[in-house]
């Protein structure tokens, strides 16, 4: 028989002793851009800007793969209590910390 798994905490890296308490996360970013004019262009003038935006993607560099790490990146694991709080207050809109940009 075997003891628990040891679990690493994704950020820190430190293994985490089996009856410390650990936080599951899953991360999910997921770009979007409003490409479109708003409700009040024409319909003729939204099909416009959609195919102009598909021949734009059709005749860019990108290949598919690059285009898609641009627009969904996801992530799951644990993290130790300490990296857990510091993930909590940066991503936490409340606070009046520094931010990165």
């Amino acid at each position: 028989m075997t003891g628990p798994r040891l679990r690493h905490c994704a950020t820190c890296g430190r293994a985490l002793n089996p009856r410390e308490v650990y936080y599951r996360f899953k991360l999910v970013l997921e770009g979007e851009q409003d490409v479109l004019e708003s409700a009040e262009a024409s319909e003729d003038g939204e099909q416009d800007a959609l195919a102009a935006l598909v021949r734009r993607l059709e005749e860019g560099p990108e290949d598919a793969r690059e285009l898609e790490d641009q627009v969904h990146w996801e992530r799951a694991g644990v993290v130790c209590g300490g990296c857990r709080a510091v993930a909590v207050r940066m991503l936490d809109e409340s606070t009046d910390s520094t931010r990165p940009h």
